[in-house]
């Protein structure tokens, strides 16, 4: 049987031989509940304070500015409830806060770009009343929004920005700390109306560049484990938790009082011991893996390049843009056929042709909010690469692809 070419570390990445050891070692010797007061409790409770210290040094932060989720998804719609609930809790517009015109309901500004566990929720919140929303469309010529576009966006109502930090299908960086910036500038002259709070989720970007919540100057930011090598579950970061009324964080349910009754629920020890794991890894070896990661793209595309020429188009690869090290997303214009038929007719190469929640029948919406064609982004495949994945790996990849490619046009000559 052929090797596998696994090349969709951008859907999920396998566990670290570390992170498997941390999760076992928890599972068996750290079972007890972690709010007990017993021996088996207190080295529960030790771990996951651990664990905590090592994702706050990952990201230049507080250990007391982070909490625990059970994920990206989790994580995400945490911070999109509390921008509501926080414009509320300031006296809104209007004497409840619930008036029915759209310029005194909380205002979101968001990107045409976002992952869907971002873009669905405030198109929820759109749909249901709850807020309005301003997805701010990326520029064709560079990938990514504009810092002027978003600014010229924000409202007096304006409670929440949240903006990726890189995309998980183009991998193009987006501006945020520009933008952040700027809008710090604004709220000090929003003297009478409540700040406009900041949001990355950072999914995409963990593990593949650095990333500091201090440089990039967000109020929260969304971890996810399984994009860097750790468990699937997550946390979310928050500036000064607790200690100052303007960045808040408000419960999505509530219970036993775990994570300081913000995430309440008996911990999952194992998975916050592997996710702590995980971090740790990244803050010890990120300029090694960003490094690795890029050379092995950059050869990946100079090698497409080279087989297929002018039949290859890159989507998403700007000159003046950035993207993170792994990611190459490209459509092969010289066959009839989707990604998804030429991913199905490999034998070796295991990737996508986008997010991995996104529908396999349809031209992907991100690429298309590039004003890339829909013939061009029907036929895209996004290959990113990880850690584990060789020089030799690319040149069987590409051989894998090129024999897909000729049994298409066979068959369809």
């Amino acid at each position: 049987m052929a090797k596998s070419l696994y090349l969709d570390n951008n859907a999920t990445t396998p566990l670290e031989p570390e992170v498997v050891n941390a999760i076992t070692s928890a599972l068996t010797k750290a079972w007890g509940n972690p709010s007990s007061s017993h021996t088996q409790g207190i080295e529960a409770k030790t771990i996951i304070e651990e664990s905590r210290q090592y994702v706050a040094e990952m990201l230049g932060a507080k250990s007391s500015d982070i909490i625990f989720t059970s994920g990206g998804t989790e994580g995400n719609n945490m911070i999109l409830q509390t921008g509501v609930k926080y414009f509320h809790s300031v006296g809104g517009w209007g004497s409840n806060g619930l008036c029915a015109d759209k310029d005194h309901l909380p205002h979101f500004i968001t990107s045409n770009l976002e992952h869907d566990a971002v873009k669905l929720v405030l198109e929820h919140f759109a749909e249901e009343g709850i807020a309005s929303v301003t997805f701010v469309p990326a520029s064709p010529r560079t990938g990514h929004v504009m810092v002027d576009d978003v600014i010229a966006a924000i409202r007096p109502s304006t409670c929440m920005i949240s903006i990726m930090l890189a995309n998980n299908e183009t991998g193009i960086i987006q501006p945020v700390k520009e933008i952040f910036e700027r809008v710090r500038q604004i709220n000090v002259s929003r003297k009478s109306i409540p700040k406009i709070l900041l949001h990355s989720d950072t999914a995409q970007a963990i593990g593949k560049i650095r990333v500091n919540v201090q440089d990039l100057g967000v109020d929260y930011l969304t971890v996810v484990g399984h994009k860097f090598y750790g468990p699937r579950n997550g946390a979310i970061y928050v500036k000064d938790l607790g200690c100052s009324k303007e960045v808040p964080l408000y419960p999505m349910f509530y219970g036993g009082g775990q994570e300081r009754n913000y995430r309440p629920g008996t911990e999952n020890t194992a998975m916050i011991a592997g996710l702590g794991m995980a971090a740790k890894l990244v803050t010890e070896n990120i300029d090694k893996y960003n490094d690795h990661m890029k050379k092995i793209r950059d050869y990946l595309e100079e090698r497409l390049k080279v087989e297929f020429g002018k039949n290859v188009c890159f989507n998403g690869k700007f000159s003046h843009s950035c993207r993170i090290p792994n990611t190459c997303n490209v459509s092969f214009l010289g066959i009839d056929g989707s990604g998804t038929h030429v991913l199905s007719n490999c034998k070796q190469v295991q990737a996508s042709i986008g997010a991995a929640c996104h529908s396999q029948n349809r031209p992907s919406p991100i690429l298309l909010a590039l004003d890339i064609e829909e013939s061009v982004a029907r036929r895209a495949i996004r290959l990113s690469v990880g850690r584990e994945t060789t020089w030799s790996d690319i040149d069987c990849a590409i051989n894998d692809l090129k024999q897909a490619l000729e049994g298409i046009q066979n068959v369809n000559t």
